[in-house]
Formats: structure tokens, sequence, C-alpha cells
């Protein structure tokens, strides 16, 4: 019962649940207002909705309201003789003003995922989340020496979050992984917590286009359907490097395996709608461009030589394809019942992202007391694959789980119908060259 109560799967309604610290409280007159212990401080409005609620009714037969030497409102129940500071008509609110339209937003940048999924039951639903087992950034060292590998660290894996707090509400996750060792102990971690989570790893690796080959085929084979597809896993920082498949291993990490994996997987997720998919990208894709003087896609600054290649550059242009693909994506799968969108996790995530990299490793460093946990991290991500509000609804990009428009190049159609095609042609061409 602990890991249901923490998962909220013993408690369906969501949307009036305080958060963990909060106390709801009333006034003589009906008022109802929330104490904030952790923080030492009341409000009128509901922690998470906003909302301002009075007292509906009269107190029940044999319920006394008294106030206590401090000013503080309690209630006797003589039947029972008893006290209480929670009056028993809190069951029975109603809105202060149903009609009046309410500017609060019902999410932001402190919401963690765990607070979005509260009370919900995704039980029968099937979700998979590639680099699910140690953050933004589940892609290893590509020339780390055998003698200098690192243990991962799962508590500040943002991924993992998202894989976690799905697990822990019920659904069926599968976290698609390079580093079988490293998942297996990401599965092992949130069994940990529930002992009922249906929960799995399987082999994915990005930088590899066989590998997302066999995973659609491994994960096909299962028969299962497929309603929540989290494209999650990222290579940041990265020494300039070729994939076996001839390619940049950033551009081809970050945007066509992931490109690939969802065109093996589109039969399955149309055939299981509705179901979404959230492409993580970034707010520094507003800081590159990919098109040339001319306007056109330049495939030189996607998969650049070693001679032209910044890494900090090449992640930027990655997240700027991410957003691309997510809408185009949405524009062609829409109609059939899939939605598409991107989302930024949040600022300097403490994660395994940036250990490729001594500055990164200092700069997320100094900067970790001023950034998002993992699980707030994630939190945009789950909102955009698991919020009502948006059923049927893509095409967007978020960020603090609020949707803000993207850079300029983000929002053409036609470079996202250019690179569409270009993806198109680069696994033609990458799988051609390979043996079977």
């Amino acid at each position: 019962m602990a890991a249901l109560r923490y998962a909220g799967l013993d408690d369906t309604d969501s949307e009036d649940e305080l958060p963990p610290g909060w106390e709801q409280r009333t006034t003589k007159d009906g008022w109802v207002y929330y104490a904030n212990h952790a923080e030492e401080k009341t409000q009128w409005e509901h922690p998470k909705t906003g909302k301002r609620k009075r007292i509906a009714g009269d107190l029940p037969y044999g319920w006394e309201q008294e106030t206590d030497e401090n000013g503080q409102v309690f209630f006797v129940d003589h039947i029972n003789k008893r006290t209480t500071y929670l009056d028993p008509r809190l069951a029975f609110t109603v809105d202060d003003n149903p009609t009046k339209p309410t500017s609060r937003q019902r999410y932001d940048g402190g919401t963690t995922a765990m607070e979005i999924l509260q009370g919900r039951d995704f039980t029968g639903k099937v979700v998979v989340v590639t680099g699910a087992n140690s953050g933004i950034a589940s892609f290893p060292l590509l020339h780390l020496p055998s003698n200098q590998k690192r243990k991962p660290n799962l508590q500040y894996a943002q991924g993992f979050e998202t894989a976690k707090s799905f697990a822990l509400h019920g659904a069926h996750v599968i976290l698609a992984c390079r580093n079988m060792t490293r998942a297996n102990e990401a599965v092992s971690q949130i069994l940990g917590e529930w002992h009922k989570a249906k929960v799995e790893a399987m082999t994915l690796d990005l930088a590899l286009l066989r590998s997302v080959q066999h995973f659609a085929q491994a994960f096909k084979a299962k028969n299962v359907s497929l309603h929540v597809l989290v494209c999650n896993a990222a290579a940041f920082a990265l020494p300039w490097s070729l994939t076996k498949d001839g390619l940049e291993t950033t551009f081809q990490v970050n945007h066509l395996g992931h490109f690939y994996l969802v065109q093996l997987l589109q039969d399955v997720l149309c055939r299981s709608a509705p179901a979404r998919v959230v492409v993580v990208s970034s707010e520094s894709h507003r800081f590159t461009d990919i098109n040339d003087s001319s306007g056109k896609l330049d495939f030189s600054r996607l998969s650049p030589s070693k001679s032209d290649y910044w890494a900090m550059l090449a992640y930027n242009r990655s997240k700027l394809c991410n957003i691309l693909f997510s809408n185009e994506l949405h524009r062609r799968l829409s109609p059939r019942g899939v939605t598409s969108n991107a989302v930024h996790p949040g600022n300097m995530m403490y994660s395994s992202i940036h250990r490729n990299w001594w500055v990164y490793t200092l700069l997320f460093t100094l900067a970790r007391p001023f950034t998002k946990s993992m699980q707030q991290g994630a939190a945009t991500t789950v909102y955009c694959a698991a919020a009502p509000e948006l059923e049927g609804l893509g095409g967007m990009y978020f960020n603090n789980c609020c949707r803000c428009m993207p850079s300029a190049e983000a929002q053409s159609e036609e470079t996202a119908r250019a690179l569409w095609a270009l993806s198109e042609r680069l696994i033609q061409e990458g799988l051609g060259g390979q043996s079977g």
C-alpha cells in the first residue's frame, strides 16, 4: 500500500489532492485556506488548481465550531467525544466563483512528474522511454577507456524519473537503453519502490540503425500496443566521431535514431490511437541554424567534418531537429490519432548528460543549487504524455508545462519537410551500406 499511496493509485481525486506539506483549513465564516508547513505560509488559492473554495451547508448533527486561545478554529464532535481542526464539511466545498476564469497555470517549473500523474491509473497503457536509465543523456562515453567505467547515478536521472513515474501509476513501461547493465539496475530500483510495477528493459543503440531496427522487431514481437513513446535519450558534448552508419554521432543519436524508431513503430502507434509521441528538445535550439545562406537545408551543418565540429553547436542543431521532426510528425500522423509535441525539460539539470567534458561538469556543479530536480525536469515530458487537456493536440513546444513559441526556424514547415526527406534518405543509405 505504501507504493500505491506514493504513486497516488489509492486516490482518484487528483485535481484537489494537496501536495506534500500542505494542509486545508477553514475560517470562522466558512472560507477555505491552505497552509504550507514547509514554507510556513498560507494562501486562499488551492496550490494546484488555483481555485478559491468555501464551505457548503451547516455542520453535521452533533458538531460544534469553537475557537482556541490562538484564534484557531476547531470542531467538537459531541457524539463521538472528539475534537479536530479539520472541518467535517470540507468534503462538500464549492468554488468561490465557478464561472470566473483563472489565469493561474495549473502546473509550472516547480511541479514534479509524480504530482502530474497523482491519482491516475495507467493500467493497460504501454509506455516506451528511450534513455531511461541515466537521465537526459543515456548515451555513454564513446571514448571512455575501459579502466574509467563510471557507476551510473540514478538519483539524477530525468529519463528514469519519467519511466518510474508512469510505472508507479500502473503503466507497462519499457526502458529502451544501450547499456543493459544500467537499464536493469533502473528496473530493479523501480521494482524496489513498488514490486507490482510492470517494467522491463530492452536494448536500443540509437547510434546504430540496425540496433533500432532490431529493437522495433523485438517490440512488435511482444504484440502489445504503444500509447506513449518518449524520445528522451541524447548525446551531449561528445568528441567528434562517426557512427558505424557514417554519420556524426550527436546528430544520429539525438535525431536520426529517434526518427527511424518512430518510423518503424508508427503502425503500432496508429493502431493504438489515441497515442502520443514526446520529443525531448532544448531551449538551446534557439542558438543555431541548419540552413545555408540560400535558406536550404545544409547537411554539412548536421553531420559536420572533424575540422568543422563544435560539440555545443552540434547539440544545439540536433535539438532544433527534434522540434522540426516533432512538428512534421504531428502533421503526418495526427489524422490517424497520433499526436506529437516537443519539450524543454529544464535548465542545466544535473545528470550524466554533461560527463563527457569537465568544463560542463564544473558548470553543472556550480549551478546545481539553482536548477530543477530530476522529478521537476521530467514534469513537462510527463505532462505532454499524459495531460487530458492535450488529447488530440500536438505540433507544439512546451517549457515548464506551458506552451511557448520555439524559434522561427523551428516553426518552418519547409525546413521540417526537407529534414524529413533527408532523414529518410540517410536511413536508406545507411542500411544499404551494411550487411544484414
